[in-house]
């Protein structure tokens, strides 16, 4: 198979031509032909690996697209590197549980490090989010982080109206507005919290903040689809489709590895039934 005019190694070549002709299956099982794909069909295709394999359809379309066979289609580029550092959950909801609960912490650390351990937003989002990203009613209070607001336990939605209720500081030898008010204001008025800051302060407590982060988004995707994780957390609709493909996958190895140990379990059954 060809490539742009060029000849695609033959080890690619093969894997290439049976994706292909998984994908083609797949359009067959919608009802969909070449000249109807359109960006939300490879989202779907993507969102639905359960290993990097299917990443290489980039290729096959970009010779159908060579050929005025589809329109222009963009393919996520394979993830370099797989979030293996995760909080485990037994780890997580304990931790989750001492921030909505101990009153020994500071409150924006309980507050900072709850957000981070439902919803994994980026340190440098969290820093930035003002009282504007909370949504307060009668009965609920929701968090705005993407498009979509996110509904708050009651516990952290109670924390973070105590941050937003803080007083703002203003300098006392300057007329000048100081800006944004902050749910985690840094040690220089008018300015957020620096990401360093966050992150060191919340290790300081006992709060890893890139491996809670990993668990959290991972525990999202593997719930949500793809455009609802991208339009709550805000993230990239590119990176969402990642992080689903990956907790797809990462959920079939477990699988896998499960059953290989159920089967190994049998076998060693019958070994002993047999010696005796």
């Amino acid at each position: 198979m060809e490539r742009g005019g060029s000849r695609l190694p033959e080890d690619i070549a093969a894997d290439l031509d049976g994706v292909g002709l998984d994908f083609l299956a797949w359009m067959d099982q919608r009802d969909l032909v070449l000249a109807d794909l359109a960006q939300e069909h490879i989202d779907d295709w993507i969102a639905g690996a359960t290993s990097q394999r299917r990443y290489l359809i980039r290729y096959f379309l970009k010779w159908t697209t060579s050929r005025r066979l589809t329109r222009e289609l963009t393919v996520p580029s394979i993830p370099r590197q797989e979030p293996q550092d995760l909080l485990d959950e037994d780890d997580r909801w304990p931790l989750l549980q001492r921030c909505l609960t101990d009153d020994a912490l500071p409150t924006d650390v309980r507050a900072a490090g709850a957000i981070t351990l439902l919803f994994g937003p980026s340190t440098e989002r969290l820093c930035h989010l003002t009282p504007e990203h909370l949504k307060f009613d009668d009965k609920h209070a929701h968090l705005v982080l993407g498009r979509h607001p996110v509904l708050l336990p009651p516990r952290l939605a109670e924390l973070l109206r105590q941050l937003a209720e803080q007083p703002h500081l203003r300098p006392q030898l300057s007329r000048v507005d100081p800006g944004p008010r902050w749910l985690f204001p840094g040690m220089v008025p008018g300015k957020p919290a620096s990401t360093h800051g966050m992150t060191q302060k919340l290790g300081r407590h006992g709060i890893p903040v890139r491996t809670a982060r990993n668990a959290a988004l991972a525990a999202l995707a593997a719930d949500l689809p793809s455009p609802i994780l991208a339009d709550v957390t805000g993230m990239h609709r590119h990176t969402a489709l990642r992080w689903v493909a990956y907790a797809r996958w990462d959920w079939a190895e477990y699988l896998a590895a499960r059953a290989a140990d159920e089967t190994q379990s049998a076998h060693k059954g019958r070994d002993g039934a047999r010696s005796e």
